[in-house]
């Protein structure tokens, strides 16, 4: 078979706030456990956060030198309120997160990991004062941290945590005949995306694409119908499956600036264009409808 073709269109992309943190623990499995739980529900299309594991840390690269992991927490910016009501319902959210997912898993700790920041967000409000008015503040690590008392002694977290503004919801689909090219492409894509610094996949491998409109906005985005298979032969010429094509995966990405996220997705198509059984690359492009952001796909390969 032979290279897949990568389609005209674009990806389209939005504005969103981001915080970076640095999680520990005393061993792998807690920390993979924190990380994935805290990460585990992409919610901006409902007005919540989501989340991404960037990368695994040694102990040589964190704070409290044991192991480590970095994590991106996002919200989406709306564009018709002040931007400080968009930054205090991420705070809000972001506190769910770290109280619900992290703070309950024994001995694990929250720094902060982007030095670069637009602004610092206070995290006793929301965290610090689960310890009911006993927690305390002291210098660990030459940083300046909340300890919050717990029947397992004690939950470290950072005072102030960064955030600044980024791109989400970019996104790339791969067209392809057959389950095992479908895993494989995902696979190699994410390998590649995550090599890049700053970028995350909230779904990962996702397998559902999904359009602004809807007959059911109670709910939320619905199924991208015209890219569904299993439509494919009840909508006749309105499909806009290609032939031959039985999944369709998307791979959406996050990330600390535009060309992070352009880098990211040259990278993760790259990988998987000589996939056998991956024919074809598209996009979610919805005219404009979605994001401020356009990224073409056949830019990324001049």
């Amino acid at each position: 078979m032979g290279r897949a073709e990568i389609e005209d269109t674009f990806a389209e992309a939005f504005s969103g706030i981001y915080c970076r943190v640095i999680v520990t623990a005393d061993d792998e499995e807690t920390l993979r456990k924190a990380a994935e739980d805290s990460t585990a529900t992409p919610a901006v299309v409902v007005g919540r956060t989501e989340g991404g594991i960037e990368k695994f840390l040694t102990e040589e690269e964190t704070p409290d030198k044991r192991k480590g992991i970095i994590l991106q927490f996002w919200a989406e910016i709306n564009p018709n309120k002040p931007f400080a009501e968009s930054l205090k319902k991420f705070e809000t959210e972001l506190s769910y997160r770290i109280r619900q997912d992290i703070l309950v898993k024994p001995f694990t700790a929250v720094f902060d990991a982007l030095p670069d920041a637009e602004g610092k967000l206070d995290m006793m409000e929301r965290v610090g004062h689960c310890g009911d008015g006993f927690e305390w503040v002291e210098e660990r690590f030459g940083r300046e941290v909340i300890v919050v008392p717990l029947m397992v002694p004690d939950f470290v977290i950072e005072h102030y945590l960064g955030f600044a503004r980024g791109v989400m919801g970019a996104n790339f689909w791969v067209m392809c005949t057959s389950k095992e090219a479908m895993k494989e492409a995902g696979e190699k894509a994410l390998a590649a995306v995550h090599e890049v610094h700053g970028v995350v996949t909230p779904f990962d491998v996702c397998s559902a694409g999904s359009k602004p409109e809807t007959h059911f906005p109670k709910i939320g985005p619905t199924t991208n119908h015209l890219y569904c298979p299993s439509l494919k032969e009840r909508l006749g010429k309105e499909s806009r499956v290609p032939e031959g094509v039985g999944y369709i995966a998307e791979i959406v990405l996050n990330g600390v600036s535009l060309d992070s996220v352009r880098e990211a997705m040259k990278a993760g198509i790259q990988a998987i264009l000589d996939v056998d059984g991956v024919t074809g690359v598209s996009a979610g492009n919805y005219g404009g409808k979605l994001g401020e952001h356009k990224i073409w796909l056949r830019e990324l390969f001049p």
